[in-house]
């Protein structure tokens, strides 16, 4: 896995996180237990910290970056999908940021939110604890619970730690590639 130190500070990775062998990490990169980032995800943490607590997941070619002094931060069990921006936000505990979303600086996802697939949360936004969010820019729309959302936000954090733990222990190169 391509790990860079920049300017004094180096990504730190826990023993049991799993870092995609084609991820990259720059700088002051924080990836605590049992967290993940997957294939072609780049974490830049120049200007300012990118930190992934506990068991979240970073979801293939993602981006997560910040401006200065405001880092980017992904709260315990949360997820980022597929081809997501994360510029300088926070993500709370089981927030789920669907595929192809951008999250602009100071957003903030409440815990167990879920912000639709291809939606723009603007600068400063603040989606409520528990809600969908959607659309362009993104709007609060409704409780997660109760709705199909719901499960989403429930079944990632648990089936990503454990696909990431059979990443960890599975993946090989393929000899003559």
């Amino acid at each position: 896995m391509p790990l860079f130190s920049f300017e004094g500070k180096a990504p730190r990775v826990a023993e049991d996180a799993f870092v995609a062998p084609t991820a990259t990490l720059v700088g002051d990169v924080v990836v605590e237990s049992g967290a993940s980032v997957w294939y072609g995800a780049v974490l830049r943490g120049d200007y300012s910290s990118v930190i992934l607590r506990a068991g979240s997941n970073v979801q293939e070619n993602s981006v997560l970056h910040g401006p200065p002094g405001n880092p980017t931060e992904i709260g315990r069990g949360a997820t980022v999908a597929h081809l997501c921006v994360v510029h300088g936000a926070v993500l709370e505990d089981e927030a789920l940021v669907a595929n192809g979303c951008t999250v602009l600086d100071g957003a903030v996802i409440g815990a167990g939110a879920l912000v639709a697939a291809h939606s723009l949360v603007s600068s400063g936004f603040r989606v409520r604890p528990g809600f969908l969010a959607a659309g362009s820019p993104a709007t609060l729309k409704r409780p997660v619970a109760g709705s199909p959302a719901e499960m989403w936000v429930k079944m990632n954090p648990p089936a990503y730690a454990e696909l990431a733990q059979r990443h960890r222990d599975g993946i090989m190169p393929v000899a003559g590639w």
